[in-house]
């Protein structure tokens, strides 16, 4: 079991360090134009964030102004409503209707006000309602008095 020895012989130890030192000195110069093209890479980009900054000054500007012309928007939308109505025809005008929201939604309101008071609509005596379906069932369907739950339900 002895191991031969290789036939290759290995580079002498001068001829080592003079590739290693010249490896060396290529690795340097590509740092240097690395750093080179870092540089111009940094200017670049801090070009590119003033610009940034600078645009997103002028959008907090405009937010003041919001507020001021809330009042005008709301003018030129009852303006062009009122163009609107002027240009329609005599058929389109008499299917039109002027329709006052907040009246409408002060209704609506009222109305869901007062379903939430009454509670379950149509649970008289002698009837329940389910709550699993929440169907009003006669009484003679309750199949668990405690849950309210009817017949079928339960099955």
């Amino acid at each position: 079991m002895a191991r031969k020895k290789s036939a290759a012989k290995a580079p002498a130890p001068e001829a080592g360090l003079e590739a290693a030192t010249k490896i060396e000195d290529d690795a340097a110069d590509l740092d240097d134009v690395d750093e080179v093209d870092d540089v111009d890479e940094l200017d670049e980009n801090v070009d590119d964030v003033d610009a940034i900054d600078s645009d997103s000054d002028d959008d907090d500007d405009d937010d003041e102004n919001d507020d001021a012309t809330d009042g005008e928007q709301t003018e030129a939308l009852e303006e062009l409503e009122a163009e609107e109505l002027e240009m329609l025809t005599e058929d389109e005008a008499s299917e039109t209707l002027i329709v006052d929201e907040a009246a409408q939604l002060r209704a609506i309101r009222r109305e869901e006000l007062a379903m939430s008071e009454e509670g379950p609509a149509g649970a008289g005596e002698g009837e329940f309602t389910c709550s699993s379906c929440f169907l009003v069932k006669r009484s003679s369907q309750l199949a668990n008095k405690r849950k309210k739950v009817c017949s079928d339900c339960a099955a």
